[in-house]
């Protein structure tokens, strides 16, 4: 069993070890993922991806981020504009990382 990993979803990459719990971008899941665009195990570094590792994770919630408020102003022409955004999120706790 692995110390960690760092793998890739979403676009973003993530350093996780067994019993973590993160935050990623939406994936239509209802229990367990499982990841295998693992990028770095332990000190063995992938070319991209580590070959025949895996981090399985399981599905806590999905839910909404906290808002992000975007504030647009030009300043001496009386514009400004206020937009808010929440992303659409997945909360994983990580049950074991594979080698």
């Amino acid at each position: 069993m692995a110390n960690f990993a760092i793998f890739q979803t979403g676009g973003k990459q993530y350093r996780v070890r067994a019993g973590d719990t993160i935050k990623v971008e939406k994936i239509n899941a209802e229990s367990d993922v499982e990841f295998d665009k693992v990028l770095m195990l332990d000190n063995k570094i992938g070319t991209p991806y580590v070959d025949g590792a895996r981090v399985i994770a399981t599905v806590v919630e999905q839910k909404r981020d906290d808002k992000v408020l975007v504030f647009k102003k030009k300043r001496r022409q009386n514009y400004r504009r206020t937009r808010g955004h929440r992303q659409y999120i997945t909360v994983l706790k990580i049950k074991e990382i594979k080698g």
